[in-house]
């Protein structure tokens, strides 16, 4: 069966840590980014998306944003994939 088996993508979610988040705008409103979702993609490249709330609070919805191009965010999707693996290894009683 494995075979037959096509796996798209593993993904794992991180919380940014405070002192990482930052805001981003989508149709007038201001979102603050909480989460990454790092994906590992069949070809083996990692990609991430980051998601947040409204500023202003409420009941508004969880929307994915890019991840900007910065060494302690690409430092945190490494660390963050590394400890997935890490756990994945141990679950497999590799680690």
């Amino acid at each position: 069966m494995s075979g037959d088996l096509e796996v798209s993508a593993l993904a794992i979610n991180v919380t940014i840590p405070q002192d990482l988040r930052w805001t981003d705008t989508r149709r007038g409103e201001e979102f603050t980014l909480t989460t990454l979702n790092v994906r590992l993609l069949p070809d083996g490249r990692l990609a991430a998306k980051a998601y947040g709330r409204p500023v202003g609070g409420g009941r508004g919805a969880y929307v994915s944003f890019p991840v900007p191009d910065r060494p302690e965010l690409a430092a945190l999707v490494d660390a963050a994939a590394s400890r997935a693996a890490a756990l994945w290894a141990a679950h497999r009683g590799l680690g």
